[in-house]
C-alpha cells in the first residue's frame, strides 16, 4: 500500500495558501521598520536612539549623586533593552565621550587617538547636572511598557535642549541612513534664542577634535550637502611640519597610516612621521631634503586624511516615520518642543499650586471657624460626621475656587486635632499669601511663555556655557590642484619616430620628471595636438615635435607655430595658449585639417617669449626675396583654433631660429586672499603687485620676522600670523612698531632690507618672550595715529615715524615710542599711488 496522499486541495485550502515571495516581502518590511525605528535613527523629540534613551532612563533610576560602575549601568539598562550588553556598553562609552550628559570616571578612551575605553567593570559614570536639569521630568513624560512588560520606560525624554544637534548622530538602517554632525553648545542656545525672538540664525558644525571646516556647501545639513574638514598643520621649520589636531572621525593612527601610504605611493616625500600626542595632538612630519614645506602641506591635504569630506544627511523619526530635514528645521523643532514642555510644566505647577491653595484654605476655615468640633459631636455614624462637616463649610464655599469633595473632608479629618493657637492661623494666612504670589508668577510666565523660554535658555548658557566655546575654526579652503603638489615619482620618455610615450620606455629619449597624476601634451608634425594621462606606454601618433607635462589653465605658456595648409600651399604663423581641453581627443591646429598640412616651425615659451626666425623659401619659387625674417612679437596671441597670419604663398624650404625674443606678456598681477592665505590672479583680497622674472614678495609676521619669497601661487602665508605683505622693493624703507615685553613699552624703528636671501626668516625686533609686531609699513612718509589710555575715551596722537626715528640696521632695538598703554597704532598717511610696477606703496594692511 502506498503512503502517498492523493487528496486534491479544496478551494478553501487554496485560498489560505501564502506564497513564499509574499512572506519574504512582509518579513523584510517588518525588519526594515524595526531597524529604522528601534535601532538606527534618532527621534526628533529628544534626539536619542532607543538604546541611548534606555541608558539615560536606567541611570536616572539609579541616580543617588554618586558614580556607578558602568557594568552595573549596563545590567540595569538590560531590564529595558531587548539586546545584549555589548551594544549597551558601546552606546554608554559613545555618550560619555561626548562630555555632555554623562560625568565619567576612569579610562573612557580617546576619540582622537582611537584608544578604546577600559572594561565596564573598571570605569564609572553618573548623570551630569546638565542632564538632570534638561532631560528628566516624570510629570511630563509619556510612558510605555518595556519589551517584556515588567517595567515602564519613556516613549521620549522631555529634553529641553537641542541635544541631537549638540551631540550629532550617525546610523545605518535598511535602505536608509542618517548623519547629523555635532554643533556648538553655545551657538545652539544662542540660535534658539534668536528663533524665539523671530530673528534669522545660522548654525554650523563644531567638532570635539577641533581642526578647520569649510561650510560653503553645508546646505543646512540636508542630503546633497558637503563639508570639508582639515587638520591644522604648522611649519616648525623648513624641515619639519607639525599636525596639531585631527579631522572629525579620523584617529591619529589612521592619519599616520594615510601619510605613510601616500609616501609609499610617491604622492609625498617624507623622511619620518612621529606621534608626539599626549594631552594635545601633535604628529611630527619630517621632510626629505630639498622638499618644500608649502607644497608638502598642500600634498598632505590632497593625498592624506589631513583633509576629509563629510556628507551630512539629517534624517530623524517624526511620528514613527523617517523624515529628511535641515539642521535649521531641527533647531526650530527642538526650540518649539522645549517651549511646549516648559508651558506644560508651568501648567502642572499652576494646577498643583491651585490645589495647594484650595486645601490650605480649607484647613484654615476648618480650624479658624471651629468646624473641626463636629468631630467631637455624637453623630450616629461616620457618614453623618462627613455631612456635618460639609454643612459647616456651606457659608464659605463661595470663596473657594472649586467644589469641596469627599476626599478633601477625609484628608482634613486625618489631620490630628490639637489645640489651635492664633499663631497657627497666622501661619496658614502667610502660606496662602505665598501660594497666591506663586500662582500670580506662574500665570505671568504662562502669559509670556516666549520670554520665559528665552530666560530658560539664557540660564543654561550662564550655568553650563563656560568652557564650551567653539573649537573648530570656520574657514574658506583653497582648491588644491593635485597635479601641482604631487611629488615627481615618475619619468616620462618618448619615441618620436614611432609615436610612443610612457614611463616604461627607459631606452628612449627622456622628457621630464612627472607624477602619475599628470597629463602629457603632445604636438605632431602633421599639426595635431593631444593630451593624455601618464601611463606605462601609449601611442599618440608618429613624428612628435614637442612633448611636455601639461598644466591646466596655464595662460602664460605660449606656443609659436608656422605651418603650411595642404590644400592651398599657403603658410601661416600663429601664437596660442592651451588652457584646457578634453583628454585623449585629437585637435587639429592647422584649423582646416587638410591632407598634407604640416608644421614648419614650433616652439613652446613658458612666459610668452616671442623669438625671431629666419625663413628660407624654395629656390625654384617665383618669389623675388627668397629669405626673410619673421618677428613673432608682431603676431597677437589668439585661440588655438585661429588660422593665424599669412606668412607666404610660396613653398617654404626651412625655418630656423635666429634670435631669442622677450616676453610679450605683461607682468602677472597678483592679489593676496587673507581668507585662505594664498596668492591668486582672480582679484580676491588685497592687490600685491605685477610680477615678472626674479621679482620677490616681502612679508612680515607677528613674531617680528620678515621673509622674502618668490611669487609662486603655491606659496602659503598664514593669515593668523601675517601682518604685512607686498611686492619687494629694495629701495623702500621699512617702518615698524613692536612691543618690548621686558621694558613694557612700544618701540619704533626704520630700516632697509639688507639680507635678500629667499625663504629665510630674519628677526627684526628685539628678541624676547612676549615681544610682538604691532604694525609695519613701507610708506615713504609714515604718519601713525596712536591711541592710548582707556578704550572708551582714548588719547590720540599723530607721529611721523620718518622724523621720529632714524634709518638704522634691521638688528637695532629702535627708539621708545610709548608705554604699554597703547591701544592701537594705525597708518594715518594717505595711501600712495601705485609705482611703475603696479605696487601700492605702504598700504599698511593688518591681517
Amino acid at each position: 500500500m502506498s503512503d502517498i496522499d492523493n487528496t486534491q486541495p479544496t478551494d478553501e485550502s487554496l485560498h489560505n495558501i501564502l506564497h513564499l515571495g509574499g512572506m519574504y516581502e512582509n518579513w523584510f518590511l517588518d525588519y526594515a521598520s524595526y531597524v529604522i525605528l528601534e535601532r538606527a535613527v534618532p527621534s526628533v523629540e529628544d534626539g536619542l536612539k532607543p538604546v541611548q534613551r534606555r541608558i539615560l532612563h536606567a541611570m536616572k533610576e539609579m541616580d543617588d549623586g554618586r558614580f556607578n560602575k558602568v557594568a552595573n549601568v549596563i545590567g540595569s539598562t538590560m531590564q529595558f533593552h531587548p539586546h545584549g550588553d555589548a551594544s549597551i556598553g558601546d552606546a554608554i562609552v559613545n555618550l560619555g565621550q561626548k562630555d555632555l550628559l554623562i560625568d565619567t570616571q576612569g579610562n573612557w578612551g580617546d576619540v582622537r587617538t582611537g584608544d578604546d575605553a577600559a572594561a565596564p567593570r573598571y570605569i564609572e559614570a553618573r548623570l551630569s547636572k546638565f542632564a538632570l536639569e534638561v532631560g528628566f521630568n516624570a510629570k511630563t513624560t509619556q510612558w510605555q511598557q518595556s519589551y517584556d512588560g515588567r517595567k515602564n520606560e519613556p516613549l521620549a525624554l522631555p529634553m529641553k535642549f537641542p541635544l541631537l544637534l549638540a551631540q550629532g548622530a550617525e546610523g545605518i538602517a535598511v535602505g536608509l541612513s542618517t548623519k547629523i554632525l555635532p554643533h556648538n553648545f553655545i551657538e545652539l542656545l544662542e540660535a534658539s534664542i534668536k528663533h524665539l525672538k523671530g530673528k534669522k540664525f545660522e548654525i554650523f558644525p563644531d567638532f570635539p577634535t577641533g581642526g578647520m571646516i569649510d561650510v560653503a556647501n553645508y546646505n543646512e545639513g540636508r542630503r546633497g550637502g558637503k563639508v570639508r574638514v582639515r587638520a591644522h598643520i604648522e611649519e616648525k621649520d623648513k624641515k619639519t611640519l607639525l599636525i596639531k589636531d585631527v579631522p572629525y572621525g579620523v584617529t591619529t593612527t589612521a592619519l599616520m597610516e594615510s601619510i605613510v601610504k601616500a609616501n609609499d605611493n610617491g604622492k609625498i616625500k617624507i623622511k619620518k612621521v612621529v606621534d608626539n600626542t599626549a594631552k594635545d595632538v601633535e604628529i611630527e612630519v619630517q621632510l626629505a631634503p630639498g622638499i618644500s614645506p608649502d607644497i608638502t602641506i598642500d600634498a598632505l591635504y590632497a593625498f592624506t586624511d589631513c583633509e576629509i569630506s563629510i556628507s551630512p544627511n539629517a534624517c530623524v523619526i517624526i511620528e514613527d516615520k523617517p523624515r529628511f530635514l535641515t539642521v535649521t528645521d531641527l533647531l526650530k523643532s527642538s526650540t518649539e518642543f522645549t517651549q511646549g514642555l516648559l508651558q506644560k510644566e508651568l501648567e502642572i505647577r499652576l494646577s498643583e499650586l491651585q490645589e495647594k491653595w484650595h486645601y490650605t484654605s480649607l484647613e484654615k476655615i476648618f480650624f479658624e471657624k471651629g468646624i473641626y468640633k463636629e468631630l467631637e459631636q455624637k453623630h450616629k455614624d461616620w457618614e453623618a460626621v462627613i455631612v456635618a462637616i460639609d454643612k459647616g463649610f456651606a457659608p464659605y464655599k463661595k470663596n473657594l475656587k472649586r467644589e469641596i469633595t469627599r476626599e478633601d473632608i477625609l484628608k482634613l479629618t486625618e489631620k490630628p486635632v490639637r489645640r489651635i493657637y492664633r499663631l497657627d492661623i497666622n501661619e496658614l494666612n502667610e502660606q496662602i499669601k505665598t501660594i497666591e504670589a506663586d500662582i500670580k508668577a506662574v500665570k505671568h510666565d504662562l502669559a509670556n511663555i516666549v520670554d520665559f523660554t528665552v530666560a530658560y535658555y539664557e540660564n543654561l548658557l550662564k550655568k553650563y556655557g563656560k568652557g564650551r566655546e567653539r573649537v573648530t575654526e570656520i574657514k574658506t579652503f583653497d582648491t588644491i590642484q593635485v597635479q601641482q603638489v604631487a611629488i615627481a615619482n615618475a619619468k616620462i620618455y618618448v619615441n618620436r619616430a614611432d609615436g610612443f610615450i610612457g614611463t616604461s620606455l627607459k631606452k628612449d629619449e627622456f622628457v621630464a620628471d612627472c607624477s602619475d597624476l599628470d597629463n602629457i601634451i603632445v604636438f605632431r608634425k602633421d599639426g595635431k595636438m593631444i593630451i593624455t594621462k601618464v601611463a606605462d606606454k601609449v601611442f599618440v601618433g608618429k613624428d612628435i615635435i614637442h612633448i611636455d607635462v601639461f598644466r591646466k589653465n596655464d595662460e602664460r605658456t605660449t606656443y609659436n607655430m608656422i605651418y603650411v595648409d595642404g590644400k592651398t600651399g599657403m603658410s601661416y604663423a600663429k601664437r596660442f595658449n592651451v588652457t584646457g581641453i578634453t583628454r585623449d581627443k585629437e585637435y587639429d591646429l592647422t584649423v582646416k585639417g587638410e591632407k598634407n598640412s604640416k608644421v614648419h616651425y614650433f616652439s613652446a615659451n613658458p612666459n610668452g617669449e616671442a623669438e625671431v626666425v629666419s625663413i628660407r623659401l624654395s629656390p625654384n619659387c617665383a618669389a623675388r626675396n627668397k629669405e626673410f625674417d619673421l618677428y613673432f612679437e608682431t603676431i597677437a596671441i589668439k585661440g588655438r583654433n585661429s588660422q593665424g597670419n599669412q606668412v607666404t604663398k610660396y613653398p617654404i624650404r626651412n625655418v630656423k631660429f635666429k634670435e631669442k625674443g622677450v616676453s610679450t606678456l605683461s607682468g602677472q598681477k597678483l592679489w593676496y586672499d587673507a581668507e585662505i592665505g594664498r596668492l591668486n590672479t582672480e582679484e580676491r583680497g588685497v592687490y600685491i603687485g605685477s610680477f615678472d622674472g626674479d621679482d620677490k614678495i616681502f612679508v612680515a609676521f607677528k613674531n617680528g620676522t620678515y621673509e622674502l619669497t618668490n611669487f609662486d601661487l603655491i606659496n602659503r602665508y598664514d593669515p593668523n600670523e601675517l601682518v604685512y605683505i607686498e611686492k619687494f622693493n629694495p629701495e623702500k624703507v621699512v617702518s615698524a612698531i613692536y612691543f618690548d615685553a621686558d621694558k613694557k613699552q612700544f618701540n619704533a624703528k626704520r630700516f632697509r632690507i639688507e639680507t635678500q636671501t629667499m625663504n629665510n626668516k630674519f628677526l627684526f625686533i628685539k628678541e624676547g618672550a612676549g615681544n610682538y609686531l604691532e604694525m609695519v609699513t613701507t610708506h615713504s612718509e609714515p604718519v601713525v595715529l596712536l591711541k592710548t589710555g582707556k578704550k572708551r575715551n582714548p588719547d590720540e596722537e599723530e607721529v611721523n615715524l620718518a622724523e621720529f626715528v632714524e634709518i638704522t640696521n634691521y638688528r637695532t632695538v629702535g627708539t621708545r615710542l610709548t608705554g604699554e598703554e597703547l591701544i592701537s597704532a594705525e597708518l594715518a598717511s594717505e595711501e600712495e599711488e601705485p609705482d611703475e610696477s603696479g605696487t601700492a606703496q605702504g598700504q599698511g594692511e593688518l591681517f
